[in-house]
């Protein structure tokens, strides 16, 4: 039974990164595997199995809004020239690609995530990316494993918030594991920098030197990394979990912008002989724009804000919520069934509104819009099957439980059968499991909402801090956004790679996995020390 349950798992893996199958082929066949396995070994009735699915139908469309929104401010921004404006401020401060990595990827992809969540990150800076140089696969690749260590606080705290409330609601408790969260980062993310330069150089750098090429730059890296995770666990600290992941990029690009101005630990040649990929061709044209800098960022400048007075003014939130709520409840009367759908509230109309306004600003007129609007929706076809299809699989998966076997949904019968034979060194492999979860459902906060509870009753019959297991889980899920398969289909039709998911699970598939060791090695550690 443990290799049915497993078949969500598996057959992803299988089909996408070892038969190298497109999404809407691989995760086609895997929906249909998963939805016969749920029939005849789960005994799932038709009518759950048709609301799982109606629920996937759902679920889909504000993911493929926030990709609309991204495709149509990345479209108008190059309709402006914005986008060369931003590249030629890049370039200006640095032309150094294992630098530009950490500002954009890692830092401003931070910011977003800490203010949007949702997979929003990744598809706002792969863009970016390519703009000033990297290949489509760099790109996303980066992009992706970047959105790791920011995602277990993403959009203001709701990992913890709502993905431990099956666990605790107390607020103390909740700030006690985001702090055990940022003493654990200070050991496995503040290398997350060394490991995105490590990347870029190993997989798409010059051949010759690769030690040379990211010794060069270490120190940086490292101090960089170490001021990240300080500022963090300083902000969970002293203020509470729910900003630390916009309070530690925000406050770490700063710094790492003036230590490149001034040269702080780095060589002189990341100026006069900055590292380029082989083939470097930036998108920008070598023609300065009048648009000040300040203009061409106005748009992300603008996301930034919204989202966050959306996510903290009490006010505002609910206003958002209140109206154009497209949510579905108790699909086909089962209670359990759910799919949100806060249209005003989605990060997906809060780009769309930014790219509407900085068209506004920056080009004085809207007639860009709807031939860039027509452009994006007719690009976006495949995508949305893949996505339609992926989250088929993920639906029928979560929703197991609800079967006439009597047997527990398909994620607990595995955590309960790793856990029976695991249950002795279970803080190493607490973050795995919280990676599982955000592999298949593609969100920290479910993958920790499915968890949380098991992780506890396994801390506490192990005689370990169930509060340090949690936290371990949060990180493990966090990891688990760069080997999610939607995210990779929503990113992959940003830069237009719709088709190379496989290989893109190939290779995130290694950063995921080594995370989530380092965070179990750490949790060994600070386990004795605790």
């Amino acid at each position: 039974m443990i290799i049915v349950a497993a078949a969500a798992i598996l057959l992803p893996l299988i089909l996408l990164g070892g038969f190298n199958l497109p999404a809407t082929k691989g995760m086609s066949i895997s929906a249909v595997v998963v939805i016969i396995t749920g029939y005849f070994f789960w005994h799932m009735s038709p009518a759950v199995l048709s609301a799982s699915v109606l629920q996937a139908l759902h679920k889909s469309l504000p993911i493929l809004w926030i990709l609309f929104g991204a495709l149509l401010m990345l479209n108008c921004l190059r309709a402006t020239g914005a986008i060369d404006r931003i590249n030629q401020g890049f370039q200006a401060l640095s032309a150094d690609m294992r630098l530009q990595t950490i500002l954009v990827a890692f830092l401003f992809g931070g910011l977003i995530e800490g203010v949007s969540g949702f997979g929003t990150p990744a598809m706002v800076t792969a863009p970016l990316l390519i703009a000033l140089g990297f290949s489509p696969l760099a790109a996303v690749i980066l992009a992706l494993v970047a959105d790791s260590t920011p995602a277990a606080f993403g959009a203001v705290g709701t990992p913890l918030t709502v993905g431990l409330s099956n666990v605790t609601e107390k607020t103390s408790t909740l700030n006690l594991i985001g702090l055990h969260v940022t003493q654990l980062d200070l050991f496995v993310g503040a290398l997350m920098p060394a490991i995105l330069i490590l990347i870029l150089i190993l997989w798409f750098g010059p051949k010759k030197n690769r030690f040379k090429q990211w010794v060069e730059v270490l120190p940086w890296a490292l101090v960089i990394g170490l001021i990240y995770s300080s500022i963090a666990l300083l902000s969970a600290w002293l203020i509470g979990y729910e900003f630390v992941s916009i309070i530690a990029p925000l406050g770490t690009l700063v710094i790492a912008i003036l230590s490149i101005r001034q040269r702080w630990l780095l060589p002189k040649r990341v100026q006069t002989q900055p590292w380029q990929v082989a083939n470097y061709q930036p998108t920008a044209t070598g023609t300065p724009k009048k648009m000040s800098l300040l203009k061409a960022w106005f748009p992300y400048l603008l996301v930034v804000v919204l989202l966050l007075a959306s996510r903290v003014f009490s006010g505002l939130q609910k206003l958002m919520t209140a109206y154009a709520n497209f949510s579905w409840r108790h699909i086909l009367g089962f209670t359990s069934i759910n799919s949100d759908w806060e249209f005003l509230y989605s990060p997906g109309t809060v780009l769309v509104l930014a790219a509407i306004i900085g068209l506004l600003v920056q080009a004085q007129s809207f007639k860009p819009l709807f031939p860039t609007a027509k452009k994006v929706v007719s690009s976006m076809g495949g995508t949305a099957l893949a996505l339609a299809v992926t989250l088929v699989m993920v639906q029928v998966f979560t929703n197991s439980g609800l079967n006439q076997a009597d047997l527990p949904s398909m994620p607990m019968y595995i955590a309960k059968f790793v856990a029976t034979y695991l249950a002795g060194i279970w803080i190493f492999m607490a973050p795995f499991l919280g990676q599982l979860g955000a592999f298949v459902t593609g969100s920290t906060t479910v993958s920790t909402l499915t968890f949380a509870q098991i992780q506890g009753d396994i801390a506490t019959n192990a005689h370990l801090n169930p509060n340090l297991v949690l936290a371990a889980q949060l990180i493990g899920a966090a990891a688990g956004n760069m080997i999610c398969v939607h995210n990779i289909v929503a990113v992959s039709s940003v830069v237009g790679l719709s088709g190379e998911e496989g290989t893109i699970l190939r290779k995130t598939i290694l950063p995921g996995l080594a995370y989530a060791a380092l965070v179990g090695i750490a949790g060994l550690v600070l386990s004795q020390l605790l």
